[in-house]
This record gives structure tokens, C-alpha cells and sequence, in this order.
């Protein structure tokens, strides 16, 4: 019996996703990696972020979206499963709308965190 979770996420850009991991300072390798479990089960995943317990937590895209694979009996984390995945979903955000608003030609004119931790951004784009 698997002792894996996979938890579902709206995550869908790879890009974005390595850029909130950063940004929170977490160290990971590029898959597809193995992610190590319970009694050496694993699983593949395209991120790994190895654990010093050596039980790893993983994002592994499942045909629509990543999902956070991981034994969470062994989550070895400063943030609970919950407040890793919204840290990681917020920062993910923020990339994705920096991304898509440069491509449209915008620009940040604002950024500012504020103190319950929701980040307030002001873009611009200049018309001729």
C-alpha cells in the first residue's frame, strides 16, 4: 500500500512554479526525478525537493495540472502542508500574472506586500 498523497493544485505552468519555489528559498531538483517514500517506494515527478529524512516532496504533473506528491506522516517542512501549498500557490500567482501582463506589454509600476501577507501589484502600459 502506497503511503503517497497526491494533493491537486492549480498549477499548471513549470516556469512559474520553479520561480515561487525560489522565491521562498527552497532548494529542488529538475525532474523527471524520483521522489523517495515510505519502506524506498517512490514516485517520478518533474520537481523534487529532497527532504533530510530522506522522504522527498515532489510536483508531478498528471495531464492537467501539478500535484504535490509526498508521504505527509514524513513532512519535514517549516510551513504545514496547507501553508506550503498556499505560500506556493501565492507566489506562483504573482509569476504567472508577471509573466502574462509583460507579455501584454505591461510593466510594474507597484509592489508592495502588506501585513497579511497578500501582495498588492500595480501594472502599467504606456499607448501611443
Amino acid at each position: 500500500m502506497s503511503h503517497f498523497s497526491n494533493i491537486k493544485t492549480q498549477i499548471r505552468n513549470l516556469t512559474s512554479l520553479k520561480a515561487a519555489l525560489n522565491d521562498m528559498g527552497i532548494d529542488w531538483k529538475e525532474g523527471p526525478d524520483t521522489v523517495r517514500g515510505y519502506k524506498g517506494q517512490t514516485r517520478k515527478a518533474e520537481i523534487v525537493v529532497e527532504q533530510e529524512n530522506n522522504y522527498d516532496i515532489g510536483f508531478s504533473w498528471n495531464g492537467s495540472e501539478y500535484e504535490l506528491v509526498a508521504d505527509l506522516e514524513y513532512w519535514q517542512q517549516p510551513l504545514s502542508v496547507d501553508g506550503f501549498l498556499k505560500k506556493v500557490t501565492q507566489g506562483y500567482a504573482l509569476h504567472t500574472i508577471l509573466d502574462e501582463s509583460a507579455q501584454q506589454g505591461f510593466q510594474v509600476a507597484q509592489q508592495q506586500k502588506n501585513e497579511d501577507g497578500s501582495i498588492r501589484l500595480v501594472v502599467q502600459r504606456w499607448s501611443a
